[in-house]
């Protein structure tokens, strides 16, 4: 992204329809269940939805990571660019995924290759004004600050410049898929869901229009299962209805949450990307808790669509035995 542009950490820009057929059967299903004696020690979907959500619980009130907060430490140093800016990065360099002046990359141990052309963008000229209003105050706050017109300075894409790795969003996801991936279209298929690859959508790893998800080609198949779910949740909660009631923080925790616990339950090491994820759209311990009915209800509704229940048997026999 232009630093300025967007990030995984975007996986998504959620969506707008009504609410998920079913969802709502799903919730009531699953709190009906829950009152039965011994009801959730016989769900094996159920158990593991617990197992993951303890372990997510964990990670979150860990903190961030020293990857993520590496990552952060150095987004700070980037601008956040005007759109006119924006679109004159995209107009000159198309390529360009994250910019910044020669300062900047200086201070972040990298240096603009030789013979590189700066990308021309307008910033804006500050100078401090006494208020005519304010005489009684001392004179370092009787000034405040006027922009006064604009210049055009000049800016380096990373692909420009040499030196010290930047610090990156780590969403590495590792292990087997296998069916589940079908399954999980087949289960996008009944919800009237479609599904499409786009590379313009880069640096999103994936993104939801409600009705319509669009994943980024080239992911491995554990980090597209991810996304896809990740997508999924979104689609299914966070539609119009529940999308006016919400905030970013909390769509963002619920879907990863979601994202989390499926790939949890079907064997995917997930680490602590779904963790840092979270955090970085400022979610915690205590949000996911808030949201846990949604996040409980939408999982059980995948994992019911993507894997036979003596699959689901066997994971949970085989996380008691770690």
């Amino acid at each position: 992204m232009p630093a300025t542009f967007s990030h995984r950490a975007d996986r998504s820009i959620t969506s707008q329809r009504t609410t998920a057929p079913h969802r709502k059967n799903a919730a009531q299903s699953k709190r009906e269940n829950s009152q039965r004696p011994g009801a959730e020690q016989k769900n094996p979907v159920q158990q593991l939805i617990n197992q993951a959500v303890d372990s997510l619980i964990q990670q979150l009130k860990a903190g961030k990571s020293d990857t993520l907060t590496a990552y952060l430490a150095a987004m700070a140093r980037f601008h956040q660019y005007s759109f006119g800016n924006i679109m004159a990065i995209a107009r000159q360099c198309p390529t360009a995924t994250r910019v910044a002046g020669y300062q900047t990359w200086k201070e972040l141990g990298r240096q603009v290759k030789k013979g590189e052309k700066g990308i021309q963008i307008f910033a804006p000229m500050v100078v401090k004004r006494r208020r005519t209003d304010t005489d009684n105050l001392e004179p370092e706050l009787n000034r405040h600050p006027v922009i006064v017109g604009f210049r055009l300075v000049y800016v380096w894409d990373q692909s420009q410049t040499i030196g010290n790795d930047v610090p990156e969003f780590s969403h590495m996801v590792s292990g087997e898929v296998g069916a589940h991936r079908d399954r999980l279209i087949d289960f996008l298929g009944q919800q009237n869901i479609a599904l499409e690859y786009n590379e313009k959508i880069s640096p999103a790893l994936g993104v939801s229009y409600g009705g319509r998800i669009a994943l980024l080609p080239g992911q491995s198949s554990a980090e597209e299962f991810a996304t896809l779910t990740h997508e999924v949740a979104h689609e299914l909660l966070h539609r119009s209805e529940r999308r006016s009631s919400t905030t970013k923080t909390v769509r963002e925790t619920e879907a990863e949450a979601v994202a989390f616990i499926v790939g949890h339950a079907i064997g995917l090491e997930m680490g602590i990307t779904s963790s840092d994820y979270i955090q970085l759209y400022a979610g915690d311990a205590s949000l996911l808790a808030q949201s846990l009915e949604f996040i409980q209800s939408t999982s059980a509704m995948v994992l019911e669509a993507i894997q036979p229940e003596s699959s689901l048997s066997e994971r949970i026999t085989d996380a008691r035995e770690l």
